[in-house]
């Protein structure tokens, strides 16, 4: 699994001042209704109920957003660049400015595990988390996160 298969470019996008976390997923909502046909309203609720089990900031300005969804057919995925970084309760209280957004299939299980799992790899990389911060291109940043190969896990 590479994350080629999980994102579109058109799920990747550069965003000025995001206000709220509410704010955010609405965002996120509208984008995967755009780029995969979803329900901006399903994967809005997804995203809060989840995010009501704890944050999903990991720190390091990174947020992983996630959610399983009923009727969804494969996982997807969508990037964000803030520019203005977003209070996101993030685990080192710091805000975030790289979101990527998972949504799962409900019963997607190890599936989702394993492109969590890929995605949180990915975003560890200081060296990609660089590049993203430093391009505002749409295009360059969907080419850093695809062509990036995520450290293996030992």
């Amino acid at each position: 699994m590479d994350l080629s298969k999980l994102l579109t470019p058109a799920a990747v996008r550069v965003m000025g001042q995001m206000t709220s976390k509410k704010r955010l997923f609405q965002e996120l909502g509208e984008i995967a209704s755009q780029a995969y046909g979803l329900t901006a309203a399903m994967a809005i609720d997804g995203l809060q109920e989840r995010e009501s089990l704890g944050p999903t900031g990991v720190g390091n300005g990174i947020a992983l957003p996630h959610a399983r969804l009923i009727g969804l057919e494969k996982i997807t995925g969508i990037f964000l660049r803030l520019e203005k970084p977003l209070d996101y309760e993030s685990v080192d209280r710091q805000p975030v400015d790289l979101v990527f957004c998972l949504l799962a299939p409900k019963d997607s299980g190890v599936d989702h595990l394993k492109a969590l799992a890929l995605v949180s790899r990915t975003m560890r990389d200081a060296g990609i988390c660089a590049k993203l911060r430093a391009n505002s291109d749409v295009s360059k940043l969907y080419a850093i996160l695809t062509e990036s190969k995520a450290p293996q896990a030992a």
